[in-house]
């Protein structure tokens, strides 16, 4: 772990729907949808979206990531196409401080499925090396999922 990293006080906890208006800005960022080479959703999709698919689905293990106290960002586990997936969002002021590293330290062990997948952004190599680290590997897969501007990389913890 890094040093940035290991000062940092982060936690998972359950999202309620009271987060969902923080998380909704952080996915509006168009600096971090170019990252995620995702789209942001408007206000009416996005809370459908988490209401349905996300908030009290047994199928889905979902997190908000907070740092001292603050809510940063979320993760989630899910299973589409036949694979078992993990993503996350961080807020864009807590880029480049380790938050995603020690998110992945508190959040794998929470999750059973094997082999677990993560499409990634060509360009998002600061992911990338994240799930590296985290013993995933690139599966040379190219993925085209609905709502993408490009293709993202596969990788995939066995």
């Amino acid at each position: 772990m890094d040093k940035k990293a290991s000062k940092l006080n982060v936690s998972l906890r359950p999202i309620t729907q009271s987060d969902l208006e923080v998380i909704f800005t952080h996915q509006i960022d168009p600096v971090a949808c170019q990252l995620a080479q995702f789209p942001p959703r408007d206000r009416e999709s996005f809370y459908r979206h988490w209401q349905q698919n996300i908030l009290g689905q047994e199928a889905v293990l979902a997190r908000g990531i907070e740092v001292d106290g603050q809510l940063v960002g979320n993760i989630g586990h899910w299973h589409a196409d036949g694979q078992a997936l993990i993503g996350y969002w961080i807020d864009r002021a807590f880029w480049g401080r380790g938050v995603a590293t020690l998110t992945l330290y508190a959040f794998l062990p929470l999750v059973e499925s094997r082999p677990l997948f993560a499409h990634v952004a060509q360009h998002n190599l600061a992911s990338q090396r994240v799930l590296l680290r985290h013993g995933f590997a690139k599966t040379g897969v190219l993925i085209q999922e609905e709502g993408d501007t490009a293709p993202l990389i596969e990788f995939r913890l066995k």
